[in-house]
This record gives C-alpha cells, sequence and structure tokens, in this order.
C-alpha cells in the first residue's frame, strides 16, 4: 500500500479490539413474543423521546423527516415572522360551543357571526400565506420540486399557538427572517 492511495488513514482494527470497544453488556433476546413486544414499546418510546427533544432544542439531525431540511426551515421561518388569524379558530369554535350549550339565542347567533367570520378572514390569510411562501420557496430554492407539500406544511404552521409550535420559533414575529 502507497502512500498516496486514498482510506481511512489507519489500519482495520482486528476483531477482538472492535470487540472490546463494544460498550455495555448485549441484552438477551426475548424469549417470548409479550417480551419481545414490550422491548420494542420501549425502544419506540425511547426513539420518540430523543426526537422530541431534538425538536424542541431545534436540533436539525434529531428532527421528524416532516420538519427536516433547508427548505422546511425556510417555511418554519417565513410563518413564525408573521402574525397569522389561523390560531384563532380554537377560541372562536370554544365560544361557539359555549353559546350553544348556552341556550341563549343571542349569544348564539353572535357566536356564529364570528365564526364565520373568523372562517373567511382565516381563508383569506391562508391565501396570502400560500403566495408568500410560493414567492419565497422559489426565490431561493428555483429547483424545489415539492412545492405544494411545503406550502401545506407552512399553511398548517400557521394555524397552531405559536407558543405550541414544534420546531419551536427561530425568529421573533415582526422581525426580518
Amino acid at each position: 500500500m502507497t502512500e498516496s492511495t486514498q482510506g481511512k488513514g489507519r489500519p482495520t482494527p482486528k476483531r477482538s479490539d472492535a470487540s472490546r470497544r463494544r460498550s455495555g453488556p448485549v441484552s438477551p433476546p426475548p424469549t417470548n413474543r409479550r417480551q419481545a413486544a414490550k422491548q420494542l414499546r420501549a425502544k419506540q418510546a425511547e426513539n420518540r423521546q430523543r426526537i422530541k427533544e431534538g425538536t424542541a432544542r431545534g436540533d436539525e439531525k434529531a428532527m421528524m423527516p416532516r420538519d427536516a431540511g433547508p427548505v422546511r426551515r425556510l417555511v418554519r421561518d417565513t410563518i413564525d415572522v408573521r402574525r397569522s388569524l389561523g390560531f384563532l379558530l380554537l377560541p372562536v369554535a370554544a365560544l361557539l360551543i359555549i353559546g350553544q350549550v348556552g341556550g341563549n339565542q343571542q349569544l348564539y347567533a353572535v357566536a356564529i357571526a364570528l365564526w364565520l367570520a373568523t372562517l373567511l378572514a382565516v381563508a383569506v390569510d391562508l391565501i396570502l400565506i400560500s403566495v408568500r411562501l410560493r414567492s419565497v420557496i422559489t426565490k431561493a430554492f428555483p429547483d424545489e420540486k415539492r412545492l405544494r407539500s411545503h406550502i401545506a406544511y407552512g399553511m398548517l404552521r400557521s394555524t397552531v399557538f405559536p407558543r405550541f409550535r414544534m420546531p419551536p420559533p427561530q425568529v421573533k414575529p415582526g422581525r426580518k427572517a
């Protein structure tokens, strides 16, 4: 082997050395289906916890594939920087239910009118969001093929209260992204 050949820069370790470096004992294989299912659930729970903690930190490597990538980061920042009306749907729906359960016809009529006005305002806001996202994404990533899925991701994110968005917002509302 010559100096000019490319490689990993070190010799391959012996099997005994490699096995010594492995950390911890290997868990025994399951003896029945119930134990196998229990181990699988524990492993899945651990994986979900790792993803949840990494997403809360904003770590791209630990995020779900749905949230990872530079285009999705751009979409998140574009949505998080503007204030949107989408998160008003839940409180107005709660008001509608209270008006219906309360039995007061006037309160119910006002709640229905407010609900319809909110739906119309949110629909207009979502149209504006989709136009804005389309222009931002095509400007930053002209070769992007999955434009519709990115826009849908942004529209869905805009309907969640900013405090409860996952991954958490990296930019403050009202500032430049």
